[in-house]
């Protein structure tokens, strides 16, 4: 493909974005429960795609480092990220940005409190 037609496509998907979000605005977005045979053509629709693995990533941040150094490290060795402790950390799905959250512990084991969720438009938008 080439990068005009590129851009074309990520221009079309992105007014086809705001189109759904301003649809979904103005319906209430509860289209699926509304009993309507529209509801069950989207519950099909997404029945296809349930079974598709994604690999999901949480970036706590990031550093380089020579191989020396790297084999050097040891049980409490401290390794210095690019981000500071605060920051939010980015959740990416198949490597695109996704979300941003915070960490937190639930019964001694670490999760992702998801703090901020990109929408469709801006997504699209960082693919051009």
């Amino acid at each position: 493909m080439s990068e005009d037609s590129l851009e074309n496509l990520a221009d079309k998907l992105a007014e086809e974005a705001e189109a759904a979000e301003q649809s979904d605005k103005k319906s209430g977005g509860d289209d699926a429960s509304s009993g309507s045979s529209g509801g069950q053509a989207k519950d099909r629709n997404l029945n296809l795609i349930l079974d598709i693995p994604l690999r999901v990533t949480v970036e706590l941040g990031r550093t380089k480092m020579p191989v020396s150094e790297l084999l050097n490290l040891t049980q409490g060795s401290v390794v210095e990220l690019s981000k500071l402790a605060g920051e939010p950390m980015e959740v990416l799905v198949n490597d695109k940005l996704i979300a941003k959250g915070e960490a937190v512990v639930v019964n001694e084991k670490f999760g992702v409190r998801l703090t901020d969720i990109i929408s469709p438009t801006e997504r699209v938008e960082s693919l051009k």
